[in-house]
């Protein structure tokens, strides 16, 4: 290999070292409270080696949240393949069960729930959007779902993270009961 390669493959695997301290540190303070600092000593590295790999802070979340959503695409992929059968009900089903399991962590959860709240910011309302055409675009596909269906699917999504971020199911009222009525998660099934 040559030292050009080793390099290169050095930087490739810092990269993603520090999109995974990222995605801790964002999931946790969201865009404006986390410092390059934290990110870059939960990564092990200098800040002045986060910035020779992200252009900026903007750059760096965008990269988490677009790991967000590999990893959530990959769930969802996951559970349409584990589906009982492949009627887009089902596969819907198994995919919104495999994203209850995904978020159940919450890091996943918050950084895009701190990524709606930092739309404000051009480019991150960007990869937001990005994301969120990913994840219907591959549900639709995957499902074969109709729209309306696909579009309760993402909806429904929505409401599992502010149930999760909110702790709506730490609630007894009847208004949380509303909430909750059907949603699956996994310490609810």
């Amino acid at each position: 290999m040559s030292p050009r390669a080793s390099v290169l493959s050095t930087a490739e695997a810092r990269r993603e070292s520090v999109i995974s301290a990222a995605v801790s540190e964002f999931s946790r303070r969201g865009y404006l409270g986390t410092p390059i600092t934290a990110v870059a000593a939960r990564a092990k590295i200098s800040s002045a080696y986060v910035f020779k790999l992200f252009s900026g802070k903007e750059a760096l979340f965008v990269a988490a949240l677009e790991q967000c959503y590999a990893l959530t695409e990959a769930a969802l992929a996951e559970g349409a393949d584990a589906a009982q059968d492949q009627s887009p009900q089902t596969v819907l089903h198994a995919m919104g069960d495999a994203y209850s399991d995904l978020i159940a962590d919450r890091e996943l959860l918050m950084l895009q729930v701190h990524a709606q709240a930092a739309t404000d910011v051009p480019e991150i309302a960007e990869a937001v959007r990005r994301g969120i055409r990913r994840i219907t675009i591959f549900a639709k596909g995957r499902s074969g779902a109709p729209d309306d269906a696909v579009q309760s699917f993402v909806a429904v999504g929505q409401l599992c993270h502010l149930i999760v971020a909110a702790g709506v199911d730490a609630d007894s009222g009847e208004w949380a009961r509303i909430l909750l009525h059907g949603i699956r998660h996994p310490d609810r099934r």
